[in-house]
């Protein structure tokens, strides 16, 4: 497994499209921090951490609320000015969808981004 976010991004997105209600993905701190921006926003219900013989899983509870989801590869740098250029070719729609950015602040959205005056990396989109 090369890009543990990307194989988790792909298990919930296939997940969404068959109609289950929890997928299963690997446990990270950085992967937790995504999906609990994710939760925030209303994008899923939420997740637990379970033990799977030796290794931590996480289970997420899926709430059928992403048309698509995807991660932004490579990681573009981008100002606080130009994030409006970023979402326009990720999402299909202002204030439908929003980018997951990870700045000095912290993981946030590109909304939230933009409000604070930050910058950052661009990590995945959702709509």
């Amino acid at each position: 497994m090369v890009d543990m976010l990307s194989d988790a991004i792909n298990v919930i997105k296939t997940n969404e499209r068959i109609g289950r209600r929890e997928c299963t993905v690997h446990s990270t701190k950085f992967i937790k921090a995504v999906l609990g921006v994710m939760k925030d926003n209303g994008y899923i219900s939420g997740y637990d951490e379970v033990k799977d013989g030796k290794f931590l899983k996480l289970k997420v509870s899926l709430s059928n609320r992403i048309n698509s989801i995807g991660v932004i590869r490579p990681r573009f740098a981008v100002e606080r000015s130009r994030i409006n250029v970023y979402e326009s070719r990720y999402v299909p729609s202002r204030d439908f969808g929003m980018i997951i950015m990870s700045t000095p602040k912290g993981l946030m959205t590109s909304k939230q981004a933009k409000e604070q005056g930050v910058g950052g990396r661009m990590i995945a989109y959702m709509y």
